[in-house]
């Protein structure tokens, strides 16, 4: 089930393309391309497509049964972390950062983005195997950085078959197991954040957890409590 090309613009927009003219595309179909010319990360950021780098897209059907669509995203992240895990020297700190962020040190290894149409949620993962882009607002790195980095067919296997199991605990067990599980391997409880919000407005606190949805949950300097559905999330030192 994994598609490989040469070259695309992005591999979100192909599958959302096929699935507009009414493909029927199957759930764990991967589309993997060796270079993509318009990437796109969160909030309509470019994504860097490094060769030897992993990018590609995988389809999610939600159905009336199925946990909410927008925990997807906490679902990906788990399935990426868990991929680069066994890569990673021993010592180096690997967490999540919401709602998908895969990080080591503080410094973003990987990117996810989903986008919806109907029932199915296109999920694009960037991952830096072999080198980290340079960018003004961030720390990267990649697992050549930290580790040893694996074969980009490797990995892309690791990954399909990760995603698969972890869609599987997702539908059988609920999204109350899912936020337990993405709490345990993402930062310290009370690590502060500083989250950017639509229109430039930033709000700071300490990490409390998720709430039943999957929002995250800042404690403020006044001890109130603040879910955060969206938004640009920084680690504050």
């Amino acid at each position: 089930m994994l598609e490989f090309v040469s070259e695309t613009g992005s591999t979100n927009a192909d599958l959302l393309q096929r699935l507009g003219r009414g493909e029927g595309i199957a759930e764990g179909h991967w589309l993997i391309a060796d270079r993509q010319t318009g990437g796109r990360g969160r909030q309509g950021r470019k994504w860097s497509d490094g060769a030897g780098n992993f990018m590609g897209s995988a389809i999610v059907h939600v159905g009336f049964n199925s946990p909410s669509a927008a925990s997807v995203a906490l679902v990906a992240g788990l399935a990426v972390r868990s991929a680069v895990e066994p890569y990673i020297s021993q010592g180096k700190d690997l967490i999540l950062k919401w709602p998908n962020d895969v990080l080591v040190g503080g410094a973003k290894m990987s990117g996810i983005l989903l986008e919806r149409t109907g029932y199915s949620v296109v999920v694009g993962v960037g991952v830096n195997l072999v080198s980290a882009p340079s960018l003004p607002d961030r720390q990267t790195c990649s697992v050549a950085d930290v580790g040893r980095p694996p074969d980009r067919d490797s990995f892309a296997i690791a990954l399909a078959t990760g995603f698969r199991e972890e869609l599987g605990r997702w539908r059988q067990y609920g999204l109350e197991v899912l936020l337990r599980r993405w709490v345990a391997a993402a930062h310290p409880t009370g690590t502060r954040l500083t989250v950017h919000e639509a229109g430039g407005h930033e709000v700071s606190g300490e990490f409390a957890g998720l709430d039943p949805a999957g929002s995250l949950l800042l404690r403020l300097a006044d001890g109130t409590m603040r879910a955060i559905h969206a938004g640009d999330i920084t680690l504050t030192r």
